[in-house]
């Protein structure tokens, strides 16, 4: 079997993927991180001992350090799916996909810059915290589809070539 000629062992064509695969995981990390901050919503309004057994979950602490995980992989994966397409197309198109990422990305940071405000009991910055973060969860969704189109676009062309 020759694998010289074939792209799929090619690692600037599997490179490609990486992008794709990260923003998968982070998708499903995101929606256990909307768990978490969903123990942390109940464990604030539990009272007796369904709070005293709630708090040995450290949702909080989970659900923090889930959040600055989140940030530090959206911002790297953004960085990273313009680099990879540009190295592999040799532009960055003006498409619906890039400018979601990106305001993507910025929903996240802003999401992470209310934590100090919501930390000091700001009950506004807590709403528009979850109110970003469902607009993220649901946004991700939409991006998870126009990137399987662009992943298939790849393989196609690929075929093609």
């Amino acid at each position: 079997m020759e694998t010289a000629g074939n792209a799929y062992f090619n690692p600037s064509f599997l490179a490609q993927f990486i992008h794709p695969l990260l923003m998968l995981g982070l998708f499903a990390y995101l929606i256990y991180a909307a768990y978490l901050g969903f123990q942390v919503r109940r464990t604030r309004n539990a009272e007796g001992e369904a709070k005293k057994e709630l708090i040995q979950g450290k949702y909080a602490s989970r659900h923090y350090q889930s959040g600055a995980i989140i940030l530090a992989v959206m911002v790297t994966g953004a960085f990273g799916g313009i680099v990879s397409t540009y190295l592999g197309a040799g532009e960055i198109p003006a498409i619906a996909h890039l400018f979601v990422g990106l305001g993507m990305t910025a929903l996240v940071s802003i999401s992470a810059a209310l934590v100090p405000l919501m930390q000091r009991g700001k009950t506004w910055a807590r709403q528009i915290h979850i109110a970003l973060n469902i607009t993220l969860l649901l946004l991700f969704t939409w991006q998870t589809f126009t990137g399987l189109e662009i992943v298939q676009e790849l393989l196609a062309q690929d075929r093609a070539n």
